[in-house]
């Protein structure tokens, strides 16, 4: 073909030159401006000029005769490059054999439509263009040459080759790969998406989206267009869907937005995965980790969740809940008569005849071998939850049947309500377990509730004990002193020992604030026993200084029925050998005292005899009789600050205080006023006949330290004089 073309090509040449003697008209040659022909030929080259597709002019051999600018940037080359050259020089080797097949074209008058072909830039790089080539005739109509016009295309041919590609791979995926218009209708569907949902491609495009949703699911495809169309991105979530045969599935979805080429959002493409037998080995196994394999009841995990979710509800509601915990009578020793098949039957018996008992809303669950624990939310009153409870023991008791075996057992039930017993889950769990055994303990077959607030006092107790025992340890607990004076002389006839506790973060803590804490509790006698150690040990170091300083100090109401403690005192009296035992005081208060008289009797004559003093503290606030003053071996009577107090506005407590005066002279005892607090309540008890007394008025309690700047500034007050 080339040969014959080449033939045909040199006769054209020849024909061409013997008819016309002239060159090809391209470019047209420049006529002055004036011509009117030749102002259209200059717009025509400027319009060529200004086309961004390549058009090209060549003669009949290949050499190109006009080159615009469209070609040069499209191949790289300039006009003055490529003017006078061969068309070859564009062309990759193997596709010169294009080059005979056109000007064949060309030669027989044939235009050539668009093709699509490659060439070579200037650089060496492949091009694909789209080409269409047209013969060039001169006046006569001869062909001697053709035009060409040709249009980059990489970028299209780029586009539809990774088009291609994808398409490739959405059918090589296994995800579903689906897209929808913004209207909400399936625009495509690849090959998983017929596996996974049983619809083939053409069943599906240009359906609803809707198609593949269960109807409570309908609101997600809302949401989901919501969000892609506010450009959104729609990750990894878990959802289900509905096969062609109404099969629900639960797939993994991640929604992304589409594009066209200026940004904006035209659809969206789903990628959904089948998770439908991972889901369902995971609903295995969270089976198996929250239900028990005996009863398939909750177990104590899942419980706890439902008891935490119960909890949070009250909080919002405001309704009470109820914890109870199960034990059944009787069961050890069915199961160990019986074997561990007959008693797994009874337990797997018994729980479906608790769980009948119970409402849904309630959670039943087994805890371990024959215990059970029951969540009841919503009990509004104690009529409701009796007849809940009276229906789980009455279940528990009636007899099951096992191998022709008739087997009775019983239940014990602790109960705890909250916010009543307002505590989290393991302590609601704990508190109707300690309830459970006080059922048992009161003989079985019977439900016990919990005492909330008697169960906060006592560990409240237990903790300030605890605290306290630490403090006596760690030398927390110091000793101040309170002076008392005769009013009328100004002589000051010792102090009054008082505790307080040094608190490391509260800071100093009066005895009302913890010692009520500890009453009956033997610590109570341990510190007790501190406090006289402490002051023997204060007095000594006084006397070192030269100061002799009675000192009365407060006993615990259990020493004074002890009788050991005559015995304990001559010991911490023996350790300070030089300390008179007549300056030591010990304040008693009148009620206990009066607890048990002749034990506390002894013990005072008892440690009389060791040579220490008695005083009746808080005299006036007890029941005691003349008889009962008689037999206490005190020696002074404390009249209690509450009469002192209102006895210049109230009568009642003014008859009290000149009554106790009264008594303590008629039974030689010395009496002392505690709480005097003003100049006029010192005036008042002065023409009482009382000239003994402690209280603000004369001094605060002070460390021990500031004893002797205190004795160098008191005097007594002049109206008391």
């Amino acid at each position: 073909m080339k040969n014959h073309l080449c033939e045909r090509i040199s006769a054209a040449r020849t024909y061409g030159c013997m008819q016309h003697r002239r060159p090809p008209r391209f470019p047209a040659p420049k006529s002055p401006p004036s011509s009117p022909d030749n102002g259209s030929d200059d717009r025509f080259a400027a319009v060529i000029q200004s086309c961004d597709d390549a058009i090209i002019v060549k003669t009949l051999t290949g050499i190109v005769t006009s080159w615009n600018k469209g070609a040069e940037h499209i191949f790289g080359y300039t006009e003055k490059e490529m003017i006078g050259q061969s068309t070859l020089r564009l062309f990759p080797i193997a596709r010169i054999d294009e080059e005979y097949y056109v000007i064949e074209r060309i030669l027989n008058g044939e235009q050539v439509p668009h093709f699509n072909t490659v060439r070579i830039r200037k650089d060496g790089t492949p091009v694909d263009v789209s080409a269409a080539i047209s013969p060039v005739r001169d006046k006569d109509g001869g062909i001697v040459g053709a035009s060409i016009i040709a249009r980059d295309i990489t970028e299209q041919v780029g586009l539809e080759s990774d088009a291609q590609q994808f398409r490739a791979l959405l059918d090589c995926s296994d995800d579903a790969i689906i897209t929808e218009t913004l209207d909400g209708r399936i625009c495509s569907w690849n090959g998983a998406a017929r596996a996974i949902f049983g619809y083939s491609a053409e069943e599906t495009v240009g359906q609803p989206m809707l198609r593949l949703l269960p109807e409570e699911r309908v609101d997600e495809e809302a949401f989901i267009l919501g969000n892609i169309m506010a450009g959104e991105k729609i990750d990894h979530f878990e959802t289900v869907r509905i096969r062609k045969d109404r099969e629900p599935i639960h797939v993994s979805t991640t929604v992304l937005p589409i594009r066209d080429r200026l940004g904006n959002i035209v659809g969206a493409s789903h990628i959904l995965r089948d998770i439908t037998p991972l889901r369902r080995q995971q609903e295995q196994l969270e089976h198996i980790a929250h239900f028990d394999s005996l009863t398939d009841l909750p177990n104590r995990m899942l419980l706890t969740d439902r008891l935490h979710q119960a909890i949070a509800m009250s909080k919002r509601t405001g309704r009470q809940l109820v914890v109870l915990y199960l034990d059944l009578d009787g069961f050890k020793r069915i199961n160990d008569i019986h074997g561990h098949v007959v008693g797994d039957t009874l337990l797997g018996d018994i729980s479906r005849r608790i769980a009948a008992s119970l409402r849904a809303a309630d959670t039943l669950a087994r805890i371990g071998g024959d215990e059970f624990a029951a969540v009841l939310v919503d009990i509004d009153s104690d009529k409701k939850l009796t007849c809940v409870l009276d229906r789980i023991l009455k279940s528990c008791a009636a007899p099951v049947y096992v191998d022709d075996k008739r087997l009775e057992v019983s239940a014990s039930i602790g109960v705890t309500v909250y916010p009543h017993d307002d505590v989290d889950e393991d302590q609601l769990m704990r508190h109707a377990n300690l309830a459970m055994y006080e059922a048992k303990q009161a003989g079985k077959n019977r439900y016990h509730m919990f005492d909330a607030f008697r169960e906060a006092e006592g560990k409240s107790r237990h903790t300030y004990v605890r605290r306290l025992a630490e403090a006596l340890q760690n030398s927390e607990l110091v000793l101040h002193y309170q002076p008392k004076v005769n009013m009328k002389t100004g002589a000051v006839i010792g102090v009054e020992a008082l505790i307080r506790w040094q608190h490391p973060e509260q800071g100093l803590l009066s005895p009302a604030q913890f010692l009520p804490l500890i009453e009956g509790h033997h610590l109570n006698e341990e510190i007790g026993i501190w406090v006289i150690g402490r002051a023997l040990q204060q007095m000594e170091e006084w006397r070192q200084l030269g100061m002799r300083m009675p000192v009365s100090v407060n006993l615990a109401p259990h020493q004074l029925q002890d009788k050991n403690f005559p015995s304990i005192l001559a010991g911490l009296l023996a350790r300070y050998p030089e300390i008179a035992p007549s300056d030591l005081e010990l304040e008693i208060l009148e009620t206990s005292a009066l607890q048990d008289i002749e034990a506390v009797s002894c013990v005072m004559q008892s440690c009389r005899k060791l040579g220490v003093q008695f005083s009746i503290d808080d005299f006036g606030t007890g029941y005691s009789s003349l008889t009962y003053l008689k037999r206490l071996p005190a020696n002074t009577l404390k009249i209690d600050q509450s009469f002192i107090r209102d006895m210049l506005t109230d009568r009642e407590d003014l008859a009290i205080v000149r009554g106790v005066i009264g008594l303590a002279k008629a039974f030689r005892r010395k009496v002392i006023a505690e709480g005097v607090e003003t100049v006029e309540h010192g005036k008042r008890l002065l023409q009482l006949g009382c000239e003994l007394a402690q209280g603000y008025g004369i001094s605060h309690p002070f460390p021990a330290d500031a004893l002797s700047g205190w004795l160098s500034s008191w005097s007594t007050r002049a109206d008391w004089k």
